[in-house]
């Protein structure tokens, strides 16, 4: 991912910022004594983006990435129309505890820019619901250039989505947080449609970094930089998950990017285990052999 990517990755200040004063409010709606269900994962399990993460004769990438980590955020579906059947296809591939986390395609996102979608959504709802329980949540990521200006877009398509399907929404355009009154009605049309708001932490963007949950799923999408402050600020993730976990959270959905993609399942594999040690659940942790020695070179 070269979103937000920057050349000189040490002169970032990478602290998390505070909560907003809003998130423990509706973190504290749900808080009860069960423990969070937590996914992780990469953007793509294709042997040319995950460089030395299959084993030599690995046949089949998806079935072997899918008994390595628990969840996928489904980034091919932003670019290519797939039909029920290839859906059907991927969940017979996988475990029962395995979900994806597709992006809606960019017909809907970019070209059309929410204006006329639903038969679109509708049609792609129908193919992905073949995922059946494996489908997590879906997401939305809008242009950079999709400004406020096109709120009413935005207010009819959170208030026709099919509630039955779990929605994140990402916005990239500045204006949609740097402005007070644009950002507060927008963090309650999320929250009143119970649609999550997408965290992204990536160097050159920090502005996107709000710090907002509006329901009680943390949907976090992570850019490392290909530089050791990777594991520091998973580190830092790690300590606001778990005071997000004590608060209420219900769901976490952290998925690793990166600029060269081949580091995704090392970071993955250090994040699982500091996940596991700090919040008290037990996620596989990936290639956990052959990452060890990797990571102490990073470090």
């Amino acid at each position: 991912m070269k979103f937000g990517s920057v050349d000189n990755p040490e002169n970032i200040d990478f602290t998390l910022p505070i909560d907003h004063i809003d998130t423990l409010r509706v973190l504290n709606k749900v808080k009860d004594d069960n423990l969070p269900e937590i996914y992780v994962g990469c953007a793509k399990w294709n042997k040319a983006d995950l460089k030395g993460f299959y084993p030599k004769g690995t046949k089949d990438e998806l079935e072997y990435y899918s008994r390595q980590f628990n969840s996928i955020e489904l980034n091919a579906t932003f670019y290519r129309i797939f039909p029920a059947d290839t859906f059907s296809g991927w969940y017979d591939k996988t475990p029962k505890n395995f979900k994806f986390f597709p992006k809606l395609n960019q017909e809907i996102s970019h070209w059309k820019r929410l204006n006329e979608v639903s038969a679109i959504v509708e049609d792609y709802l129908n193919n992905a619901s073949n995922l059946q329980e494996k489908l997590g949540t879906i997401f939305l990521q809008m242009h950079n250039n999709f400004a406020p200006k096109d709120f009413n877009r935005v207010v009819e398509f959170v208030e026709r989505w099919p509630k039955e399907f779990p929605l994140a929404i990402e916005f990239r355009h500045t204006d949609w947080y740097n402005n007070e009154t644009v950002s507060n009605q927008l963090y309650d049309l999320l929250e009143t449609n119970n649609v999550s708001n997408v965290l992204v932490d990536t160097a050159g963007r920090r502005d996107l970094l709000h710090m907002r949950l509006t329901n009680a799923t943390a949907f976090v999408r992570y850019v490392g930089a290909n530089h050791p402050s990777d594991y520091t600020r998973l580190d830092d993730w790690v300590k606001r998950l778990k005071e997000w976990q004590e608060q209420g959270v219900k769901e976490i959905d952290f998925f690793i990017h990166q600029n060269i993609e081949k580091e995704s399942p090392l970071l993955s594999s250090y994040f699982i285990k500091k996940l596991n040690k700090e919040l008290g659940c037990q996620l596989e942790i990936p290639n956990e052999d052959n990452n060890d020695n990797s990571q102490q070179k990073l470090l």
